[in-house]
């Protein structure tokens, strides 16, 4: 499985069938598949990832929302009929993540009513689930199979038939109000809707924070977390859903029904060039996970950020200029990948699964419950086998925040993996 396939595997919650998991057996039918596949004119098409959204119709029935990321091989535009020729789509319905009692199940036709294509890689599924009877919340597991093999993918999703909150009803669309946006950030003066599926025109109280929020510690810090900050509001004002918004300026933005709401959504209104960071003031924060304290110390406090990142760099490679490029290239590429994964309230390298992204990279598989997930990282030089364990806590602005247990029986394994960034021995 390649770079890419790990990590839209382990942030879009998904299970994959590899190639060295299927017997003999099913390994020529594969072949005898893609062969077919092949002469009918359908190259390989491999999902790279799912990611899906729920949304309330009514109290019977949600619109499901799931974006699909595709590749070819050469990266050779997908086309539509590649897509629905080659794939199936099923989903079951259960009481929750630890039932196997089936209450509904059904197969969705991936036609010109089902799917849109979004660009040459990505698809997006919209269909409707109903409610299984008595039932309020149900966990959906959904299935793309691809016809002739035994390859598929599964996505699981908790479904809110009573929708108690704002997000359930309500979300972020690009401005034609087709595709959802499934992330949790966009840029200055990007233009979007905020709708629900019967397009509902209301009010919503918009506040919005300058807080600049701190970056995730060390997983081997156990001392409590500090009491939550009291986050002041810069601005209030109101905006009416169903109608196309822009945000002129930076920050978090939460939007309520109501000021008193303890549960909204929370928007991160970035810059026009994030994920991807460019400013040497912020391109010095994220390297505070491989530093020691002086240099954060002389990162923080330079008056001239770009020289002393240069010289920080160059200083930790010996002066190797060609190795400095590499590895700050590797790096870099990481921190943009975390932002574009675990942006939450906050930018994605300053979480819990950003900063062990960062070091460690993408996991091996990832194991999902309902409130936690945990990253595996199979053998390395210095280890057998780790886990990394993120727990759901609750958060006002976002319904995916997970926080890192920390031990600090993480030192033998934390330590090298650092040093190797340190020494320009981590390669991609």
């Amino acid at each position: 499985m390649n770079r890419i396939s790990l990590i839209l595997f382990f942030l879009l919650s998904i299970s994959l069938l590899s190639e060295a998991q299927l017997s003999p057996k099913n390994k020529k039918r594969k072949g005898d598949a893609q062969a077919a596949a092949s002469a009918s004119g359908l190259d390989d098409v491999t999902i790279l990832g799912i990611k899906s959204k729920f949304l309330s119709r009514d109290t019977n029935s949600v619109s499901i929302y799931m974006r699909v990321d595709l590749s070819k091989p050469n990266n050779v535009p997908v086309r539509w009929k590649d897509f629905t020729g080659k794939f199936t789509l099923n989903y079951v319905l259960y009481p929750d993540f630890a039932s196997r009692e089936r209450l509904g199940y059904g197969n969705v036709p991936l036609n010109e009513q089902s799917v849109i294509q979004l660009s040459s890689t990505k698809f997006m599924i919209r269909y409707d689930v109903k409610r299984p009877v008595n039932h309020p919340t149900v966990v959906m597991l959904a299935e793309i199979s691809e016809i002739g093999t035994t390859k598929k993918v599964l996505n699981d999703l908790a479904l809110r038939f009573n929708a108690p909150k704002l997000s359930d009803r309500f979300s972020l669309f690009e401005r034609t109000g087709q595709v959802l946006l499934h992330q949790n950030y966009i840029n200055v003066n990007d233009t979007l809707l905020i709708k629900d599926v019967n397009k509902t025109v209301k009010p919503l109280y918009v506040m919005r924070y300058r807080h600049d929020f701190d970056a995730a510690v060390s997983p081997m810090n156990t001392n409590p977390r500090s009491a939550p900050r009291t986050l002041d509001i810069d601005t209030v004002f109101t905006i009416n859903t169903s109608t196309l918004l822009s945000f002129k300026e930076e920050g978090l933005y939460y939007m309520t029904e109501d000021t008193t709401d303890a549960t909204g959504i929370g928007l991160v209104v970035a810059n026009k060039r994030f994920p991807k960071m460019t400013r040497p003031a912020e391109l010095t924060k994220p390297v505070m996970y491989m530093s020691q304290n002086q240099e954060i110390n002389d990162l923080l406090g330079t008056k001239d950020p770009k020289k002393t990142l240069d010289r920080y760099w160059l200083t930790l490679m010996n002066g190797n200029t060609d190795m400095a490029k590499r590895t700050i290239s590797v790096f870099y590429n990481r921190v943009e990948e975390a932002n574009r994964l675990f942006t939450s309230y906050k930018e994605g390298w300053k979480t819990d699964k950003g900063m062990i992204f960062i070091i460690m990279g993408p996991p091996d598989r990832v194991q999902r419950s309902k409130d936690r997930e945990v990253w595996v990282y199979a053998q390395r030089a210095n280890f057998s086998e780790i886990n990394f364990t993120f727990n759901r806590r609750p958060n006002q602005f976002v319904e995916d925040h997970y926080e890192l247990q920390r031990y600090v029986e993480y030192q033998p394994i934390w330590y090298p993996m650092v040093e190797a960034w340190r020494t320009g021995a981590v390669r991609e």
